[in-house]
Parts: C-alpha cells; sequence; structure tokens
C-alpha cells in the first residue's frame, strides 16, 4: 500500500517500489525547477556595465531603522522649509470605513467602562487603569523643575493607596476628578482654557473620562508643536549637514537606492549636450571646448531642476533625493502651467487689438484676474481645459469690447472677434504654436535664474551631491 504524504514507513507496512520511483522523480523534478528558477533570476550584464551586486537580504530591524531614519530626515526637511508646520490632529473621512470603524471601538471601550461603574457593588478595575494613564500623561508635560507639581500627581494619583480605596468602596471618582482637571488647567496651553471650562461642568464620570482624554490628546499636540517651534531655529543651521549625513547613512544601507536619480541626471546631462551641439554644429573645434563646458555640474543640476517642472507625477517616480520635496514641485508645475496659458492668452489678445490697449495697465490686471478665475482647478481630473477656454473666449471678448467702448475705440469686428475667440480656443491644445512660444521663452529664463535660487556650485542642493554618480 503506498504510503501517505509525510506518514513514515512503519513495521508492518513494506514501501513500494512504484510509489518510491514517482517520489525520486518528484525530488528530481523539483530540483530542476529551482535551478532553472535560479538562472532565470540572474541579472546579465554587458562588458561596459558594471557587474550587478547580489543584493543583501535585509533584516526587519534593519528596515525599521531605515525607516525612522527616513521619516526623522523628513520630518527635519518639513520643519525647516515649512515655516507653519504644525502637527494636526487626523480627522478621518466621516463616511470613511477607518472612522467606522473606529468609532465602533470607542463606544464598545466606554460602553463597556459604564458596564463595570454600574454595578453594585461598582467594579473600579477599568477606571484604575485610565487613571494609571492620565498620571503618566500628567507627567509627561513637566519639566525637570517642576518638582512640587510631580509631588502633587504622585501623591494624588497613587495607584496602589487607590486600589486600597476601591477595595474598601471608598473611592470617590469625582474628587479625583477636579484635582486631575485641576492640574490639566495649570499645564495646558492658553487656548485650551475654554476646554477646561466645558470640562468642569460634565457630571456623568464616562464622559467626564473621554473628554479629558480628548483634551490631554490636545495639549499633546500643544506640546509637540511648541516643541517643533522652539528647535526650528537650531535645526536651519545644521539642516544641510543633518540631511546629507542622513541621507548618506540611508544610502549606504540601502545600494541602488539611487536608480531614478541617476537616470534623471543622465537625461539632463544628455540634453544639455544635445542641445549645445545643434547650437554649436558648425564650430568645429570650438564646439567640443563648449560641449566639455556644459557638463559641469551646476549646468547639469540646473537643467535637472527645470526638467522637474516638466515632470510626468503619474507616470514616472520622482527622483529619490528631491523626493520629500515632491509636492512643492507639484505645485510649482501646476502655476506654471496656468502662467504659461495666462500669457499665451494675453498674448493673443493685445497681438490682436493692437496698440488700443497696450498702456492700460488696469486692464492688464482685470484680464489676468479674470482668467485666473477661469483656471481655477485646473489641475484637476475634473478640469476640461477646452471647454474652460470656450467660456473664457466669450467672455475676453466681452471684456476687450467694453475697454474699447470706454476709452473710445472702435469695437472689434465680427471678423476680428471670431478670430480672436478661435485663437484663444486653440491654446487649449498642448501643441498650440503660441503656447509652445511661451513655453520656449520662460523655460531658459528659469534656468537663467536657477543659480539665484540657490543652485550653486558651492551648495548644489544639500545632500544632492551624494548622488552625484553617473
Amino acid at each position: 500500500m503506498p504510503l501517505e504524504p509525510g506518514k513514515p514507513c512503519t513495521d508492518g507496512e513494506e514501501e513500494n517500489p512504484e510509489s518510491t520511483c514517482h517520489n525520486r522523480q518528484d525530488a528530481s523534478e523539483t530540483e530542476n525547477q529551482q535551478s532553472r528558477l535560479r538562472q532565470s533570476t540572474e541579472i546579465p550584464h554587458s562588458g561596459n556595465t558594471l557587474p550587478s551586486v547580489s543584493p543583501n537580504l535585509v533584516s526587519v530591524e534593519e528596515l525599521i531603522e531605515a525607516e525612522k531614519g527616513v521619516c526623522n530626515m523628513a520630518l527635519a526637511h518639513e520643519i525647516v522649509v515649512d515655516e507653519s508646520f504644525i502637527i494636526k490632529q487626523r480627522d478621518l473621512p466621516a463616511s470613511s470605513f477607518e472612522k467606522t470603524l473606529e468609532d465602533i471601538m470607542k463606544k464598545a471601550f466606554w460602553d463597556s467602562l459604564r458596564a463595570q461603574l454600574n454595578e453594585d457593588p461598582p467594579v473600579y478595575d477599568h477606571a484604575i487603569k485610565l487613571l494609571g494613564e492620565i498620571k503618566e500623561s500628567l507627567l509627561s508635560f513637566l519639566l525637570p523643575g517642576h518638582t512640587r507639581l510631580r509631588n502633587q500627581i504622585n501623591e494624588v494619583l497613587d495607584l496602589e493607596l487607590i486600589k486600597q480605596e476601591a477595595e474598601n468602596g471608598a473611592l470617590h471618582i469625582p474628587k479625583l476628578a477636579d484635582f486631575i482637571i485641576g492640574m490639566m488647567g495649570t499645564l495646558c496651553a492658553p487656548i485650551r482654557d475654554d476646554d477646561i471650562k466645558i470640562i468642569r461642568d460634565i457630571t456623568d464620570v464616562v464622559e467626564l473620562f473621554r473628554e479629558i482624554f480628548a483634551v490631554l490628546d490636545l495639549m499633546k499636540l500643544d506640546m509637540v508643536n511648541f516643541a517643533i517651534s522652539s528647535i526650528r531655529p537650531h535645526l536651519m543651521k545644521q539642516s544641510v549637514d543633518y540631511e546629507r549625513k542622513s541621507f548618506q547613512e540611508f544610502f549606504d544601507k540601502q545600494h541602488g537606492s539611487l536608480d531614478i536619480t541617476t537616470e534623471w541626471l543622465q537625461e539632463a546631462a544628455s540634453e544639455l549636450l544635445s542641445s549645445d551641439t545643434d547650437i554649436s554644429v558648425h564650430g568645429g573645434a570650438a564646439a567640443d571646448a563648449k560641449d566639455i563646458s556644459t557638463l559641469c555640474p551646476t549646468s547639469v543640476l540646473n537643467h535637472a531642476y527645470v526638467k522637474l517642472l516638466k515632470w510626468d507625477h503619474t507616470n514616472r517616480l520622482f527622483p529619490e533625493p528631491v523626493l520629500m520635496d515632491q509636492s512643492r514641485f507639484k505645485e510649482m508645475q501646476r502655476e506654471l502651467n496656468q502662467l504659461t496659458v495666462t500669457a499665451a492668452v494675453l498674448l493673443v489678445i493685445y497681438n490682436m487689438t493692437g496698440a488700443a490697449i497696450s498702456g492700460l495697465s488696469g486692464f492688464l490686471d482685470r484680464l489676468k484676474r479674470v482668467i485666473k478665475v477661469l483656471l481655477t482647478g485646473m489641475h484637476t481630473h475634473s478640469f476640461h481645459l477646452a471647454e474652460a477656454m470656450v467660456s473664457m473666449s466669450e467672455q475676453l471678448c466681452v471684456e476687450v469690447n467694453n475697454c474699447l467702448s470706454q476709452h473710445g475705440f472702435s469695437l472689434l469686428t465680427t471678423e476680428k472677434e471670431t478670430v480672436l475667440k478661435g485663437q484663444i480656443q486653440a491654446i487649449s491644445s498642448s501643441d498650440n504654436s503660441v503656447r509652445k512660444l511661451i513655453v520656449l521663452h520662460r523655460y531658459p529664463k528659469v534656468k537663467r535664474s536657477a543659480p539665484e535660487l540657490g543652485f550653486t556650485e558651492k551648495a548644489p542642493c544639500s545632500y544632492l551631491e551624494t548622488s552625484w554618480r553617473w
């Protein structure tokens, strides 16, 4: 009788030769499959590239440590870059599953406390644990010099004494709550005074505990934000060295973590090289000298940063050293796109109307405001630029005719108005010639002003020089 899988052969059973043969064949096939799998996963490399380095196994502890380092670096970066940066309380959407689950768990938690307190005699196990958590929170707000307050908290919220009072039926929670609320009023920021007043009027014990913990959470946020504001000046002095050091440590532990950056810089260098070659194609020996000079680190970095203003955030990963600023680059890209469309529309209008409105600065500001309003939400998926440009062409023609009429000029003819509307509506296409003209003139200006933004040879971009591997 053939053996069952994984079952040893007993003395009373003989091993079937046919079954043994099948088992050996299965083992042989398994080894062959594993060998083919190992061979298929090897990455071939050509002669002009470096051989691939086998990835090292990373432990969970190393991953956690790397995550902490990145989180600390990102937090320090946000504190330095954003002067208004604060830690806010998480506000989940009312209809989300996470919010619903959180509400159910909180309700079950407080219902359990209420059930224990309503027993006869009351059970204070749950309440005593909450008092211990409140005690720890109050002690965390104290500074080393607050000896008197620390002694008061330890004396009144002595958990051993509270347990004895609960066992003897002498525990009076409202009295402890009065002390806790008074201590919270002493330690909280002035902005929480109204919350403290509201808690004093609560008589229900369960609701009182709930509100105490809610205000304690707000007090913790206040303390964290105060600490952030206090260390911001010190971080600003050491931010460049700190980020460079942290990023270097992360790079040393995570090999191959700058692949996207390498590709990004290589593209920038190739574009600079090709553009200079096209310009100086007839320069002979001078062209080679120009090619060498364009590939200095500062020029490549400046052009690489300009490329980020045209980055495809949907289909391409963002370079690692500037990943923490991706949201800011997205915002700049949106503003640049809106400015490009605005400039193209204004160019079309002033080219059509001529000198009649060229000297009216107030009219130019009015046109800008109208265009900005009609382009609101341009970066959203629900926004349709072609439809917006139709409405814009109608509105701007009315504005132009009103301005011409007010200053004694003849109105636009029907033919000119039709042409003007058509040219404005055509700007919705990215291949529009006027729009391309604006882009060609605007991006070189951005590149010329890049050194003024701080991208110099001495400090190209804090820790970005770490990624200079192309």
